[in-house]
């Protein structure tokens, strides 16, 4: 009787850990920064990785102003598209008003490339290299 309770015990806390373990994270994209022209996402990709399927990307950036050009979060389809900033067939996520408040979120669903871009001040935000990035989400391990 007792070894059935060890077991059940040890399977409980098997259970348990591995719920800890499969936990989806929330994250900022570029922490304080949010999402903005000027700071380098390439960089903040790198420090923040690995991101793991079913984490979540959140998207902050202040709507446009007098005096600035709004960002906007694109999904670009492929490599290419993401080297040349190609937006011919990139999917709008968010538009310039979307990412403010408690912004835009995306979740990283499947294990593949997401090539993320910002298409403000007609493709300069994307062209300058900044304001880009991209996740390739992983499975989390038990």
């Amino acid at each position: 009787m007792a070894l059935s309770y060890s077991v059940q015990g040890f399977i409980l806390l098997l259970t348990a850990s591995l719920l800890v373990v499969s936990e989806a994270n929330t994250i900022v994209v570029g922490g304080s920064e949010g999402w903005r022209f000027g700071f380098n996402y390439t960089d903040w990709a790198l420090q923040n990785s690995p991101f793991y399927i079913n984490d979540t990307l959140v998207f902050k950036y202040v709507p446009p102003s007098d005096t600035s050009f709004a960002p906007s979060v694109y999904l670009l389809p492929d490599l290419w598209s993401y080297i040349t900033c190609d937006f011919r067939r990139a999917k709008l996520l968010a538009n310039a008003t979307q990412g403010s408040g408690e912004g835009f979120q995306i979740v990283l669903k499947q294990w593949r490339p997401y090539y993320f871009a910002s298409n403000g001040h007609n493709g300069f935000h994307c062209n300058a290299g900044l304001m880009k990035f991209f996740a390739v989400p992983l499975p989390r391990g038990n």
